[in-house]
């Protein structure tokens, strides 16, 4: 079977399996100034390597800018918000029933560093959290699922959006994937400028599919520039990772061990991954590794990374890819009963199963779910 062959069997498999739902456009951005009671008020801020559809707007297209633009939205969440679920709005926005956008701001690089620093110190020197959306996602989709996460984690702290130049399209894997490798650069100078303040404390980074590709190599390329000092300052998590497994390896002797230990979440039943391994190959994607084999075992431990099963969280998603955004909606209860909501950390290099009780490890809570809203 041909490559070309392989890809549209690809795409047809997620045209089938996602249908024909409208997705959310760019009018979703624009700001309701209608508040009700009830309604929780998340402020994003956005380092993106999108362009802007007009200079001072921030209408980010899927060109390609020549250096990072920055933003901060802040987006209301409406009071009958249900855990892990984005109350997209049906028409013009209304704060009661739906995500709604308040405000959004197009920022310079001096005043998004001045506002997080500012934000990290008023919340007591919470983690910074840098969400890295995957594969066809749109900039509004992307930028609502980091709101949702971070409402449904409930603690302070400051999220960011690395948005990269989606093509938001099935039809766009190719595409994705050369812009990713373009915006390399892009997410290793925000991380670079993240650590620049030691006020912001330690800086979270939860990368998802596709975007985990990206964070490795942006990490890589910080370790091979000499710039371990701010690959100390990281605490990373993959979920659900596009990656072949022999790339990772590389990636990952480069990097090195980290400290907290790597975190990757997988599950063998995602079919994303599944069609992608396909398109590859029938080469194995890190994000669907089977953590009861020891061979995997072995390697994680020899490796320092954790590699956490969480196929037992239930999904909406059909592709069974999203399973990572319900980890936020557990956080506050299970940092509570692991006793780590202040800091502490129980991650260990090795292979699990995810226990929703809490009584395994902790890690899946304490970065996925805090991580994003700056815990």
């Amino acid at each position: 079977m041909t490559s070309a062959i392989k890809l549209l069997g690809f795409l047809l498999a997620l045209t089938l399996i996602t249908g024909c739902a409208p997705r959310p456009g760019p009018e979703v951005l624009t700001p309701t100034f209608a508040s009700v009671p009830g309604a929780r008020i998340v402020t994003v801020y956005v380092a993106t390597t999108r362009a802007r559809g007009a200079p001072e707007g921030n209408d980010f297209t899927t060109g390609r800018a020549a250096a990072l633009n920055f933003a901060a939205f802040r987006i209301s969440v409406p009071p009958g918000h249900r855990p892990g679920v984005i109350e997209w709005p049906q028409g013009p926005a209304d704060p009661a029933t739906s995500f709604a956008t308040v405000e959004q701001i197009a920022l310079d690089r001096t005043t998004f560093e001045r506002r997080v620093v500012a934000a990290g110190r008023a919340t007591g020197g919470r983690k910074v959290g840098v969400y890295v959306h995957g594969y066809n996602r749109s900039f509004q989709e992307a930028l609502f699922r980091l709101a949702q996460m971070t409402a449904d984690a409930d603690v302070s702290g400051v999220p960011i959006l690395f948005a990269w130049p989606s093509e938001a399209k099935v039809t766009g894997y190719v595409a994705d994937k050369e812009a990713v490798t373009y915006s390399r650069d892009g997410l290793a100078d925000l991380l670079t400028l993240l650590a620049r303040d030691r006020a912001t404390g330690r800086i979270a980074v939860l990368a998802h599919s596709m975007g985990s590709w990206l964070t490795m190599e942006a990490l890589r390329q910080l370790r091979l520039s000499g710039k371990g000092d701010v690959i100390d300052r990281l605490d990373v998590v993959l979920a659900a990772p596009d990656i072949d497994v022999d790339v990772f390896r590389s990636q990952v002797a480069v990097v090195g061990p980290l400290s907290p230990p790597l975190t990757v979440l997988v599950s063998r039943d995602d079919v994303a991954l599944s069609v992608s391994s396909r398109i590859g190959g029938e080469r194995l994607r890190v994000g669907t590794l089977d953590v009861n084999d020891p061979r995997v075992q072995e390697a994680a431990v020899r490796a320092n990374v954790e590699i956490v099963d969480i196929s037992s969280l239930t999904t909406s998603d059909p592709l069974r890819h999203d399973r990572y955004a319900s980890l936020a909606a557990l956080y506050p209860r299970l940092a509570a009963t692991r006793g780590d909501g202040a800091g502490g950390d129980l991650r260990r290099a090795g292979a699990f199963v995810f226990n929703a009780v809490g009584t395994t490890l902790s890690s899946p809570f304490t970065l996925a779910g805090g991580a994003l809203a700056g815990e």
